[in-house]
């Protein structure tokens, strides 16, 4: 079993986490950001120094991929490049609409075999990153990015329940009035999560390139100018 280095930054939240044979041995999360670039480095540093002091030596590094907040990722995603190379360890990208699910699969026993999920990221106004999922986490419909009005999923709400989460989630429930949509609340994508996906991806040998790899932003950066200046 492998010691993985879990590193979140994808959306408001930043989050850090080990784990060693499927258990979570250290955890650093910041729920008031987003404060990535002040965050992320003290949670790696913090983390690495408790494996090394365990003697736990580290096997790999995964990092949420996007979509998501483009300095988020950014942030996140350096900060993993550079642990792997400096240990020399193989780096993992886990999609982070994946990652959403996770928890839902692991506690949530109350949500029917044949639902769908539909993890959801803000993307400001009435847009979201969202994908559509079975519980095998088998991909439906692609990651795209949507704008939330009634018919947007009718096609899979028509077939029974579907269960929507994410911080972009909460601005849909007014609009998505079909009987068949549910929402479930407070589910946010964290690094503890990650083992599951990440573990997976290692087994099977998809490591990304260190040096090339750059996360999932599925839309362009567009920079705004400061309130005061407009």
């Amino acid at each position: 079993m492998a010691c993985i280095l879990h590193i979140e930054t994808s959306t408001k939240v930043c989050s850090v986490a080990v784990t060693e044979d499927a258990h979570v041995i250290f955890e650093q999360t910041d729920s008031e950001g987003p404060n990535h670039a002040t965050k992320c480095g003290v949670f790696v540093e913090e983390a690495l120094s408790f494996a090394e002091s365990h003697a736990i030596p580290l096997d790999a590094v995964a990092v949420s991929q996007g979509p998501g907040s483009y300095t988020g990722l950014r942030i996140g995603v350096s900060m993993a490049k550079g642990v792997a190379y400096g240990r020399g360890v193989p780096l993992v990208a886990v999609p982070t609409l994946e990652l959403l699910c996770v928890p839902v699969l692991l506690y949530r026993e109350d949500i029917p075999d044949e639902a769908l999920f539909v993890p959801m990221i803000d993307a400001r106004r009435m847009e979201v990153y969202a994908a559509v999922y079975d519980r095998a986490l088998h991909p439906l419909r692609a990651v795209q990015a949507d704008i939330v009005e009634a018919d947007t999923y009718k096609e899979w709400l028509d077939r029974g329940p579907v269960y929507f989460f994410g911080d972009g989630a909460a601005k849909c429930k007014a609009v998505l009035t079909h009987p068949n949509a549910h929402f479930l609340d407070n589910i946010q994508p964290l690094a503890k999560h990650m083992y599951p996906l990440a573990a997976r991806a290692l087994s099977r040998g998809e490591t990304v390139d260190v040096a090339y790899f750059e996360p999932f932003y599925l839309k362009d950066f567009i920079a705004t100018k400061p309130k005061d200046l407009l």
